[in-house]
């Protein structure tokens, strides 16, 4: 099976980026589209084959480590959406999405950041929307958010509380 999901990463020294891109090509990230456009960062858009959701992301996080041992893992996603990346993955639209939230406010999965910007973990709200029976929900993408918030939430434990031996992250 397929999976579509990106990394983020914060680079610790200046890389000269021809000689980046052919390690990463080197150590198994011939199967991304990477990014090094804002300094200081990289992104790497991935198209892995795997059997699981977890083995694709475990396996493109340890090839990237290899390539980039400095690299500091930002982000994985498909994880912290807004409305509009939600009506987007399950193809309705973004007022469908709000009318939905606000007449289920008592159930809907509460949000990781409110203000401006609401944000959620894509997986509680893939898993709400699935408990409703609405929706067609694949569990591809279901499996994917789930793995990426794991990650996420491991790290920020790990920035809150300091590197622990159990994280793989």
């Amino acid at each position: 099976m397929e999976y579509e999901f990106t990394l983020k990463y914060q680079l610790i020294e200046d890389e000269e980026v021809d000689v980046l891109l052919e390690r990463l090509a080197a150590a198994g990230c011939d199967d991304a589209v990477v990014g090094v456009g804002q300094p200081g960062r990289l992104a790497l858009a991935f198209l892995r084959e795997s059997r699981s959701a977890k083995e694709a992301i475990e396996s493109a996080l340890s090839d990237v480590r290899e390539a980039v041992p400095s690299a500091r893992l930002i982000e994985a996603t498909p994880d912290l959406v807004g409305l509009t990346d939600v009506a987007e993955i399950i193809g309705v639209s973004r007022q469908n999405m709000r009318k939905l939230m606000l007449s289920h406010m008592h159930s809907f999965p509460a949000p990781m950041h409110d203000g401006g910007t609401s944000l959620w973990h894509l997986a509680d709200v893939l898993r709400w929307l699935q408990a409703r029976g609405s929706y067609a929900i694949g569990q591809e993408i279901l499996d994917l958010a789930q793995v990426a918030m794991t990650i996420n939430v491991a790290r920020a434990h790990e920035r809150v509380f300091g590197a622990s031996r159990n994280l793989a992250y």
